[in-house]
């Protein structure tokens, strides 16, 4: 003889497993992206992680950064934002270990803006060490900075930055992820940084609403 259970557990263990169901899926999402394959969509209810895949020879890239602290301020204390630099052709992975390692010590803001002077204001070969040191110095990192820099303390870690951009499909910088597997990058939109920064704005709002 099979024990009976109750309506009641019943119910609540369909709804419990429903809910399950309902936390793996996106919401509707409005804006303009594709889903990464094989990438799980994650937010928790209280923040959102937002991954920038950019290079430092970039042009667009350079473009995009004064409409971060846009989208930033949209959602205070909503946002997580990761820096992931990549380079492509003929550049250089070392303006990204002098990034990561800047990060490590707390300066990875300040040198993030430093990098990206240096290149697109200053015309200097970021992928120069000596360059990069300078660059350092004027942030507040010294000598353990260039020794590891020149060590290659950040190469491991520059090359897995490139093996996570192809994980996501990445083509072009800057890449933006959203919660886990909500790409979109400049391109559909010419290349126009601030109707790309409102294209995540939109998408963020779908996801905080």
């Amino acid at each position: 003889m099979r024990p009976k259970i109750s309506l009641s557990v019943f119910i609540l263990c369909v709804s419990l497993v429903l809910l399950v169901f309902a936390c793996d899926k996106a919401p509707v999402i409005e804006g303009v992206y594709t889903s990464v394959p094989d990438k799980q969509y994650n937010f928790d209810g209280n923040s959102v992680e937002v991954v920038e895949f950019l290079s430092f020879y970039c042009g667009t890239c350079y473009g995009f950064e004064r409409s971060i602290p846009v989208i930033r301020g949209n959602f205070p204390k909503k946002i997580k934002w990761k820096i992931v630099p990549i380079y492509w052709g003929e550049g250089s992975s070392k303006p990204g270990e002098a990034y990561f390692l800047a990060e490590e010590a707390g300066k990875g803001v300040q040198m993030k803006e430093a990098i990206f002077h240096a290149h697109f204001v200053e015309r200097k070969d970021i992928g120069n060490i000596e360059i990069l040191e300078a660059i350092a110095a004027k942030v507040g990192l010294g000598p353990e900075f260039s020794r590891r820099l020149r060590a290659g303390d950040k190469a491991a870690e520059a090359q897995k930055a490139i093996d996570m951009a192809r994980s996501y499909h990445v083509e072009e910088t800057p890449s933006v992820i959203i919660a886990g597997n909500i790409a979109t990058n400049p391109h559909a939109f010419d290349h126009d940084t601030e109707a790309f920064a409102d294209n995540i704005i939109t998408i963020l709002k779908s996801i905080l609403k």
